[in-house]
């Protein structure tokens, strides 16, 4: 087994850790460091429940080696919020019931608030091209229920709960704009 030392910063916190070089950020983070928060689905980069993200960039860390990331900055789902104070996304995922079964929750909201910065920065998806011009907030895309679905496509709720999903990413989205 050959190990090699690398430091992340989780949620705010420096972390130096020796691991296995074929370690995954998700076992880094489920298995050494007790983050739980982040959910393994499908360990195959396709359901999105592992999202978190790196140096401010969604990831999925089921494909992710945490060696490849050395030097980091990490965000999780319990960076974003919990109990002492949620996070608006938070907030409005359970005002507008958008989960059901809770397992990929984690990655949503991960996911969400990820792609709320990179729209707030400027970022287009695939539907900001389709048909005529959305209307545009402060020179950005307005996010559309289908830009919200467009942008959170990577992740897959079983239990179905998409259209309150995007009714609570929707709700945030328009209180940022106000």
């Amino acid at each position: 087994m050959s190990e090699h030392v690398i430091a992340l910063t989780i949620n705010g916190m420096p972390q130096t850790v020796a691991i296995d070089v074929r370690s995954t950020l998700l076992d880094l983070l489920r298995e050494r460091l007790h983050l739980t928060g982040t959910k393994k689905g499908c360990d195959h980069g396709l359901c999105g429940a592992c999202t978190v993200t790196v140096d401010d960039e969604r990831v999925v860390s089921c494909l992710t080696l945490a060696v490849s990331i050395d030097g980091s900055a990490v965000e999780t789902i319990e960076g974003i919020g919990g109990p002492e104070g949620l996070d608006p996304l938070q907030k409005a995922f359970v005002e507008h019931d958008g989960f059901q079964c809770g397992y990929c929750t984690s990655g949503q909201i991960s996911s969400a608030h990820a792609m709320l910065r990179e729209h707030a920065r400027g970022d287009l998806s695939a539907v900001s091209f389709d048909g005529p011009r959305p209307d545009t907030c402060a020179g950005r895309i307005m996010l559309t229920n289908n830009e919200i679905r467009e942008r959170m496509a990577g992740n897959i709720c079983r239990c179905g709960a998409y259209a309150n999903i995007v009714d609570a990413i929707s709700a945030v989205a328009g209180e940022q704009r106000a």
